[in-house]
């Protein structure tokens, strides 16, 4: 199984950025424009247990929520996947994790952790993606995973970065 990690310090706290993530609306507004994504389905569990605090008005997409993503993998190419994700876990300001349940991966799962970070005085999080994958189809598959998956996955998530603090702004 491939592994990949991702971190980010973003310069606003972590229960915005937590909301900004945890909002399935945002999923295709941080992916690259050339893949055209878009949700297709969303089914939303809200979240068991928050702060009493929290005064959230737009989707969470807690424990037990569905979200179908259709994009394009390869932008030259007119073809759509279909990717359904599930949230497998939620612990409110601290970390989620998604499985693909359907798509073009044998097994991704995608764990999301924020943490409470200071930085130069100002209050930031720290964002840190913890990506495991099998891409499948053996020999195949592995040999894809070392020639252009695993810099794809690194693409997407460069500009991931870039446009989620553009957009926390």
């Amino acid at each position: 199984m491939a592994h990949l990690e991702f971190e980010q310090w973003v310069p606003f706290p972590v229960e915005r950025v937590f909301l900004f993530f945890a909002d399935p609306e945002n999923l295709p507004r941080i992916m690259p424009p050339s893949t055209g994504a878009r949700n297709v389905k969303v089914l939303l569990a809200r979240p068991v247990s928050f702060p009493a605090e929290a005064n959230f008005t737009q989707p969470i997409a807690g424990e037990g929520s569905q979200i179908v993503t259709s994009f394009r993998a390869l932008p030259f190419l007119p073809i759509r996947l279909s990717w359904t994700a599930s949230i497998i876990e939620f612990k409110w300001n601290g970390c989620f994790a998604d499985d693909q349940t359907r798509g073009p991966f044998r097994r991704f799962r995608h764990r999301h952790h924020f943490l409470r970070s200071e930085r130069n005085g100002t209050d930031g999080t720290i964002i840190h993606d913890v990506i495991d994958y099998e891409a499948g189809f053996g020999v195949l598959g592995v040999l894809a995973e070392r020639l252009f998956i695993s810099r794809m996955l690194k693409s997407v998530f460069e500009y991931r970065q870039h446009a989620a603090e553009q957009l926390l702004r």
